[in-house]
Parts: structure tokens; C-alpha cells; sequence
């Protein structure tokens, strides 16, 4: 390690630069500005899990034959959904829709028209209802129930951007179709929208508004913490200057790695404000504390010098442990670790190359020349180790008790109590007062489960117009609809089906040679004549079709629940019928996917907490020479982590993709107060034995830490104002947090190193 005189003469080269750094990091911020401006955004759920997971691969496969389109549902509401009114107001809403570039409608009218031409007029009103009525059919697709008649629409778009237009102009429609109908009794009561494609747009603005609040609302929090610390304009601009280099060009690290804004990555920017924040305040906070009678630019370097070490050590820790949630599978979970991490790189850069300029640009102030807040912590460092030696047995037990407590929380106890619940479902991350959520359970309660199962089942060439394996095809999925966890299967045996319906042969498809020949042959013709039908079957090679499974309205079903049932019944058709022998199925699609996310969530926790803890114990062996100070260091970082599982527990918060990240946000922003903590309790004790050095380490870094953890408080707690709950739940758990390892630091900290050291205070106090 260099010498503080090398060091020293580092930093002056560094400050007799100033006007140069200055200048470059101005030059710099605008492309860095254009970057970030070009960030995209990304919600979709599919798009959560890693690109090399199997599952996604897997789907990734299967789009590419079946290239899916999203689709949404708008569902009519009216007392009689087949009321003449209400025909016809779906009818002309179908017709509006239909002008909206990308979006294509369908409606139980207009299926009904294209197998009974004419039945949609209004003087076969009576034979439509009849019609529409006397198969399940159109009511597990949800077009139709007790009270609505819904419409389908395809969107044809291709990323957030045009889909959001083509939700703008359903949107325009519906109102223009609305206000048309002021004239007369309106033919709908409501109409509710439902789809992944709506919840997705009001995530990403949602995410979006909050990110527009909390940085403004953080920004005017450091802006009045600093001048109620400092009191000085001049440090004020210093900070803030350097801290707007540190969250725009860290920020902007994302364009080198091409990652996106996710609900979760949205994130980085406050992580970096905060944690650019916190490590300017123990610069700074040693800066002011200048001796009397030192010249101020000596002491300038000193403290740089000085605080080179343990910043450098807590931003490294942080950075590798923010890293460490590359190991995630969940792609929003792993880009914001990387991302983080080197956006923390980049936050070192600037805390010791702009900052030591602007603060002698600016001539920023120190103790000696103007008073600071903090003076009760000087008496504070005088109180804590006689009270901590008096309660240490106490203090210890308390914290490992309320430490082992959450640890419990998490993990459970067999037999006993559950580990703890995991929400995945993106319905769950949107508030229940949102409209898009109370549509969503509606369908939920009343038509079917909101994640779609897709089927792939490959065959050698020629097999899906092949009579046998249209008859195996139409078993199995007539069994699959018999389970009751099961809502629909829709495929191509459901439009055979309803082709007979429509000739008056019943809704069921006949297995006799003559039926089955003739539902072929019809299929082939529908394929040449319908491009909508053509998207259900692989037409290159006519070897693979595709079936998509919703759940039962009511509960909701985990797709591994259903998987092995969904194999066993595919081999036991296998068995009935010879023409699905050496065919495969295979489980593909957005409900799979929404399941990985929740394997994944608790080996994102473990493995990215244990690779931080061993990083930063690792940066511990570097920077401490003691090694029970080493694991002692750790233990307020640990200890809140655990009994924010406590406290998540009791309030029935549950891990989702936001709030699994506290574990290593808190442990990755903690572990630099007890860096800074250790480092000067080292200085302590080369002049004196346990209780000198404590009152030593809390006197210097004491008001460091209780500033930092307001900091990083504050500013985590600026999330708790946002609509969305697991933004809100983050944000003010990640607060609680960073309070209670501020607690540990005062508390169990000194009360484990009394108890190690096995000494006694000077004043013999007990």
C-alpha cells in the first residue's frame, strides 16, 4: 500500500488540476446525458429470467415458430350481455377498434358470423343467444359470461413504445365509442381491460412517475441535510456538483452493457446517489475537523489521505457485493447488480478526483471557520463505552436473539412455520385500488387464470392434418379439460369442435374414420383460408402444433403443479392413440416463466448474501489486522438484514424481485460505517486500550455514521411515496434497515468488542 506522503502527493496533483478535472467532467456529462436519455425500458415479465435459462431458451424456440402476438381482452359489462343493445355496441366497439393500426378484434358476433353467415342481424337476434349460449366455448375463451361480452384484440407491436401506441389508440377508441352513445342509453355498463400488455404499460409508468419523485424529493433532503450539517453554501454546491457526476455517469454505464429499466433496475440511480451521498459525508465530515492550527490545504490532504483507505475498501466491498446478484437468474435482479457495481466504480472516481477539486475551487469551510451540528456526538462518544461495557452481556444476547428470530422467519421451521411466501405474479406488484388490478381479479374470479401455459407438441412432418393424431390431439385435450384446475384449452381441437357446433353436429368431435376424414379435410381448407388459424400450426412442415392452457377461475394454479399431470395425461393419450407415439410436449411460455422467477428468488437471496458477506469479510482481511474484528465488523450489517426478515415477517410482506435485493443492498451499504467505524477504532488503540479507542472511533466517525444513515434512510425511504407495493414495501424496509444497523453499530457493536477484549474501562465502571 502506498504511504501517506505518497499519497499526499497523489491528492496535490489532483488539486493543483482542479480547473482541468473540472473542465473534462463538464465535457463528459453530456454525452453521458444522451446515453441515459436512450436507456429503455423493460417490464415485461417474460423478459425477467436470464436468456440462458432453459426455460427461456425453450420459449424462445417455440416463438419462433409460433411467432405469438400479445393479446388483451376488453370485457363489456351490461345486465344482458346478449341483449340487442349490447350486440350492437360490441359490434361498433369491434369496428373501432379494427381502425387502430396494430390491433386486431374479434368478438363471439363475429365467430358466430363467419360459421353461420347472417346470424349476427338483428332479425336472428334470438338464434345468435341460442347460438352463443349452448357451447362452453366462447365462455372459456372469455367472450362471453353472465354479464359481459368480451372482445379480443391482437396487438401487432413490437416492443413497449409501439404497444403503447397501440394501447393509446384502443384507449381513443373506447372513448369515441362512448361518446357516441350519449345520445341513447349507454349499451355498456363498463368496460374492463384486462392482459399482460395493460399491466406492463401501467408498471413502466408507474415506474417511471416514481423515479420523477423520489430523485427530486432525495435531492431537496441532501440539499437541507447538508447546509443543517455543514452550513455552508459553498460545501453544499461542492457535494451536490460531485454527486451529480457520480449518479449521471454511473447511470450512464448502462449504455456500455446494454441494460434496461426494469421495476427493479429503476433502482440504480437512487443506489448510487445514495451511496455517493454517504461516502461525501465521511470525506467531507473529516475534511471540517480540522486541528487547530493546521493551514487548510495541508489538512485537505491529510484527510483525503486519511479517508482513502476505508472509502476505498466500503465502496469496493459494496461494489463486488452488488456484483454478486450476477449470480441471479432473474434478469432485472442481475443487470441492477452489475449495474450498480460499476456505477459505485464509477462514484470512486469522482469522491476523489472532482470533489477534492470543487472543494478548493470553492474554498469550502471547516470547523475553524464555521460551526457545524454534530456537538452532541462528541459527548455521545464520551457516554456509549462505559454503558456499553455495563450492558454488553445484555446488549449481545438481545441481538442474537432478534438476529436468530429472522433468520427463522426466512427459512422456516419444518414442520413448523413456512419459509417465507414469494410473490411473483405481476398482478401482485400493482396496487389493488388500480383499475388494471381490479379488472385483472375480475377475470381471475370469474373467467380464468391470467397466465397463459403454452403446449408445444412436436410430430414427424405432415402429422397435424393427419386424422389419428387430430383424434389422440382432441383426447388429450378434452381429459385436460375435465381437471378442475384446468379453465380452457384452446388449440386446434377447440376450433374442430366448434366447426361441428356450428353444423349442428354438437360440440364434440366425432373419432369415427368418417368424421375424423372430414375434420382433416376441413382443417386443411380452414389453414389455406384462415391466417388467423394458421398461427396455431407450424406450416413449414405441419409437424407441431400448440395448445394454450389457462387455469380455473378461483385459486391460482403454480404451473409445477400442474406440470407432471400435464406429462402423465400426454403419455397416457400416447398409449390410446398409436399416431402420438414418438411425438413430444414440452411446457413452454409465460407461465413457466413467471414460475422460474419464483425458484429463483430465494438462491438469488442466499447466493448473492453469501458472496457479498465472504467479499466484504475478504475486504475486511485487507483492512483489519485483528481477526475477531474482522467478524465482529460485521455484525450490525448481519443483524439488520435478519431482523428486517423479522419485521417483513410480522407485517406480512412477502420476497418479490424488490424487496429480495435488501439482504444485499443494506449489506453492501452498511458495511461502510463499520469500515470507517474500525478503521479509526485501529487509530484508537495505538494510543490507548479498548475504552479510549472506542470513544476515539465514535468521536471521529461517530457523526459520519449517524449522517450517512440518514442519508442512505432518507433517501431509501423517498420509495415509500411511490404507488407501486413492492417499491414502496423496498423502500421502507430498506430504511428500517439501514436505522437498526445504526443501533448495532452504538449498541452490540461495543458491547461484543468489550466482551472480546475481556478489558475494563478506565474509570472501572461496569
Amino acid at each position: 500500500m502506498p504511504t501517506p506522503y505518497a499519497v499526499e502527493a497523489l491528492f496535490r496533483g489532483i488539486v493543483a488540476r482542479r480547473i482541468a478535472i473540472v473542465i473534462v467532467y463538464t465535457l463528459v456529462a453530456v454525452p453521458a446525458a444522451l446515453v441515459v436519455a436512450r436507456i429503455p425500458k423493460d417490464d415485461a415479465i417474460e423478459r425477467m429470467v436470464v436468456a440462458s435459462d432453459p426455460d427461456v431458451v425453450a420459449t424462445g424456440e417455440f416463438r419462433q415458430v409460433f411467432p405469438e402476438r400479445q393479446t388483451v381482452l376488453l370485457l363489456a359489462e351490461a345486465h344482458d350481455p346478449l341483449s340487442p343493445e349490447a350486440v350492437a355496441g360490441v359490434v361498433a366497439l369491434e369496428r373501432a377498434v379494427g381502425r387502430v393500426a396494430g390491433a386486431v378484434p374479434i368478438s363471439a358476433v363475429t365467430i358466430a358470423e363467419r360459421v353461420r353467415p347472417g346470424i349476427g342481424s338483428p332479425g336472428r337476434r334470438a338464434e345468435l343467444r341460442r347460438f352463443l349460449g349452448g357451447t362452453p366455448f366462447f365462455r372459456r375463451q372469455g367472450l362471453l359470461g353472465d354479464d359481459f361480452l368480451g372482445l379480443a384484440v391482437e396487438l401487432d407491436a413490437r416492443g413497449p413504445a409501439e404497444r403503447n401506441r397501440v394501447l393509446d389508440g384502443i384507449e381513443r377508441a373506447l372513448e369515441e365509442n362512448a361518446s357516441r352513445a350519449t345520445s341513447g342509453r349507454p349499451p355498456f355498463l363498463r368496460v374492463r381491460r384486462v392482459g399482460e400488455a395493460f399491466m406492463n404499460a401501467y408498471l413502466e409508468r408507474e415506474t417511471a412517475a416514481a423515479s420523477r419523485l423520489y430523485l427530486p424529493l432525495f435531492g431537496l433532503f441532501v440539499v437541507a441535510l447538508m447546509l443543517v450539517l455543514y452550513r455552508s453554501w459553498r460545501a453544499l454546491a461542492a457535494i451536490l456538483l460531485t454527486l451529480g457526476a457520480c449518479v449521471l455517469l454511473g447511470t450512464a454505464s448502462a449504455g456500455l452493457f446494454g441494460f434496461s429499466f426494469s421495476i427493479v433496475s429503476s433502482l440504480v440511480p437512487l443506489m448510487l446517489m445514495v451511496t455517493a451521498t454517504a461516502s461525501l459525508v465521511y470525506i467531507h465530515s473529516r475534511f471540517v475537523d480540522r486541528p487547530e492550527g493546521c493551514p487548510v490545504d495541508e489538512h485537505q490532504l491529510a484527510a483525503l489521505a486519511n479517508k482513502l483507505p476505508p472509502v476505498t475498501a466500503s465502496i469496493f466491498a459494496a461494489a463486488v457485493g452488488f456484483a454478486a446478484l450476477g449470480v441471479s437468474r432473474i434478469r432485472p435482479v442481475r443487470e441492477m447488480g452489475l449495474w450498480t457495481a460499476s456505477g459505485l466504480l464509477v462514484t470512486w472516481v469522482c469522491c476523489f478526483t472532482l470533489f477534492p477539486a470543487l472543494q478548493k475551487l470553492l474554498r469550502t469551510p471547516t470547523r475553524r471557520e464555521r460551526a457545524l451540528a454534530g456537538a452532541w456526538l462528541l459527548r455521545a462518544a464520551e457516554a456509549i463505552p462505559p454503558w456499553s461495557y455495563r450492558w454488553r452481556l445484555s446488549l449481545v444476547l438481545a441481538a442474537s436473539a432478534l438476529a436468530a428470530a429472522g433468520a427463522v422467519a426466512l427459512f422456516g421451521v419444518p414442520g413448523l412455520l413456512p419459509p417465507m411466501p414469494l410473490e411473483t405474479d405481476p398482478l401482485d406488484y400493482i396496487p389493488a385500488h388500480a383499475a388494471v388490478a381490479e379488472d385483472a381479479r375480475f377475470f381471475e374470479r370469474h373467467v380464468a387464470g391470467l397466465k397463459p401455459l403454452s403446449l408445444w407438441i412436436s410430430a414427424a412432418d405432415g402429422s397435424v392434418v393427419d386424422p389419428a393424431f387430430l383424434a389422440g390431439l382432441d383426447d388429450f385435450a378434452t381429459t385436460l379439460e375435465s381437471d378442475p384446475r384446468v379453465g380452457s384449452v384452446t388449440g386446434l381441437p377447440a376450433v374442430l369442435r366448434l366447426r361441428r357446433y356450428a353444423a349442428g353436429q354438437g360440440d364434440a368431435l366425432a373419432h369415427d374414420d368418417a368424421a375424423l376424414g372430414a375434420a382433416a379435410a376441413d382443417l386443411e381448407q380452414l389453414l389455406l383460408q384462415e391466417p388467423a388459424l394458421r398461427s396455431w400450426v407450424d406450416m413449414r412442415s405441419l409437424g407441431s402444433t400448440r395448445l394454450t392452457v389457462l387455469t380455473a377461475p378461483g385459486r391460482r394454479v403454480a404451473i409445477d403443479e400442474l406440470a407432471p399431470d400435464l406429462a402423465r395425461l400426454w403419455d397416457e393419450a400416447a398409449s390410446r392413440h398409436t399416431a402420438l407415439a414418438g411425438s413430444r410436449l414440452r411446457i413452454v411460455g409465460q407461465g413457466v416463466l413467471s414460475q422460474r422467477i419464483a425458484d429463483h428468488l430465494v438462491p438469488t437471496l442466499v447466493h448473492s448474501f453469501a458472496l457479498s458477506a465472504a467479499v466484504i469479510f475478504v475486504a475486511f482481511l485487507f483492512v483489519f489486522r485483528s481477526g475477531a474484528a474482522r467478524l465482529l465488523a460485521m455484525i450490525p450489517s448481519v443483524f439488520a438484514v435478519l431482523v428486517m426478515f423479522l419485521v417483513m415477517r410480522l407485517f406480512s410482506v412477502p420476497l418479490n424481485v424488490a424487496t429480495i435485493l435488501i439482504a444485499t443492498t443494506v449489506l453492501g451499504a452498511t458495511e461502510n460505517d463499520q469500515i470507517h467505524f474500525f478503521w479509526h477504532l485501529q487509530e484508537g488503540r495505538r494510543a490507548g486500550q479498548t475504552g479510549q479507542a472506542l470513544e476515539h472511533a465514535i468521536r471521529v466517525a461517530g457523526s459520519a455514521i449517524v449522517f450517512a444513515t440518514v442519508v442512505n434512510a432518507g433517501g431509501f425511504l423517498a420509495l415509500a411515496l411511490a404507488d407501486l407495493p413492492p417499491m414502496r414495501q423496498f423502500g421502507g424496509l430498506t430504511a428500517t434497515a439501514f436505522a437498526l444497523s445504526m443501533l448495532a453499530d452504538f449498541t452490540a457493536l461495543p458491547a461484543a468488542l468489550w466482551l472480546v477484549s475481556r478489558e475494563r474501562p478506565a474509570s472501572g465502571a461496569r
